[in-house]
C-alpha cells in the first residue's frame, strides 16, 4: 500500500517518538507500505524543522531514508474545489501517488478527513492504524 504523508505527519514523527505519526514509520517495512512524499514536502519539512527541537533533526535524519520520493503534481485531471492553494501539490501528489493521504492537518484538510478525493483515502496516522489492525 502507498501511503502518501502529509508534512504534518513526518514532523509529528520527527518530534515524537511514541504517537500515530511515528508508528506508521515504524511499522511500514513490516507491513509494505511505502511512505510517499514530493519535494513540495520535503520542502516544507525543511523550512518548518527550525521550529522544533534539535532532536527533531536528528530523527528526519533517520527517517527521511524510508521515504520514496515522486515528482510534484500541481494540476489535476478532474473539477477540484479545494480552499487552500499551499496545500494542493499536497492532495494532488497524493492523488497520483498514493492510495492514502495521512495528515494532521485539521485546519486546511478537515472537510476531507476520514474520507476520500476521487478514491484517495485522506485518513489520520492514528485512524489509518486502527483500520488497518
Amino acid at each position: 500500500m502507498r501511503l502518501f504523508l502529509d508534512t504534518s505527519v513526518i514532523l509529528s514523527a520527527c518530534n515524537s517518538d511514541s504517537g500515530a505519526s511515528r508508528e506508521i514509520f515504524n511499522r511500514a517495512a513490516a507491513r509494505e507500505w511505502q511512505l510517499v512524499v514530493t519535494p513540495y514536502v520535503i520542502d516544507e519539512v525543511l523550512n518548518n524543522l527550525p521550529d522544533f527541537p534539535l532532536e527533531a533533526s536528528a530523527q528526519w535524519a533517520n527517517l527521511q531514508q524510508q521515504l520514496t520520493l515522486r515528482a510534484d503534481v500541481v494540476t489535476c485531471e478532474w473539477p477540484v474545489i479545494f480552499a487552500a492553494a499551499k496545500d494542493r501539490p499536497i492532495l494532488f501528489g497524493a492523488l497520483a501517488w498514493a492510495d492514502v493521504l495521512l495528515t494532521l492537518d485539521r485546519k486546511d484538510f478537515g472537510e476531507l478527513l476520514d474520507g476520500s478525493f476521487y478514491g484517495l483515502s485522506v485518513l489520520k496516522p492514528g485512524t489509518f492504524i486502527e483500520q488497518t489492525k
